[in-house]
């Protein structure tokens, strides 16, 4: 189940707001040696984690196990503050674009073929079920060349924005990706799960459980 919640209602709930940022801390400064983000207590966050980032908590059990943020291209984000260098020319922006940011999947969860486990892919589903709700229709998102071609499979329209770059132990690659009822009809057949991946309020203090 995937909730959506924005950074001021997180921060209202400090148990899960750690946890968010200790999983990202975990993924991008551990994992992928983004040492840029490195922080002393390891919980990561940044100046994007403002009032209109919306945060996507993938839950399993009552424990986090993944996650990703969602940022208007209406105002600075990533590739036009941190990442200008992975786009040639000026990025795509606009209401109906959003900058999927901070992907990441729990080590326990990392179940599927092919790098795409069933926590991935419930986050891929819910994406697109939280844009088409919204009238987005565009994300754009930095990740490796080799998810160029897996957003294709999955009935997404995938246009590079610039030159892949090194970052950490990374190629990294600035793609802007087009979606809509076919995409989300094609990513839950791939899944075997074709009902709504999105919950409306907050997970449930009593069953929320430290992430492993």
């Amino acid at each position: 189940m995937i909730y959506a919640l924005t950074t001021n209602e997180l921060a209202d709930r400090s148990d899960l707001w750690d946890e968010v940022r200790r999983l990202r801390h975990k993924i991008f400064v551990e994992e992928m040696g983004w040492d840029d983000l490195r922080s002393p207590d390891s919980l990561e966050s940044d100046q994007f984690d403002h009032d209109e980032a919306v945060h996507h908590l993938c839950m399993r059990n009552g424990r986090l196990a993944g996650y990703q943020r969602m940022l208007p291209t209406t105002r600075p984000h990533l590739l036009t503050d941190i990442l200008s260098d992975l786009c040639e020319g000026e990025g795509p922006k606009g209401p109906n674009v959003f900058e999927l940011t901070r992907y990441a999947v729990a080590h326990a969860h990392r179940d599927g073929r092919r790098g795409v486990s069933t926590v991935g892919s419930e986050l891929i589903a819910g994406f697109v079920e939280w844009g088409l709700e919204r009238g987005v229709d565009q994300v754009i998102i930095e990740f490796e060349p080799m998810w160029v071609l897996r957003a294709l499979q999955l009935s997404f329209l995938a246009r590079p924005l610039g030159y892949q770059r090194t970052y950490g132990r990374q190629q990294v690659v600035a793609t802007l990706l087009t979606f809509n009822e076919q995409t989300l009809d094609v990513v839950r057949s791939r899944r075997g799960h074709h009902a709504p991946v999105l919950s409306r309020g907050m997970p449930e203090d009593e069953v929320f459980r430290r992430a492993s």
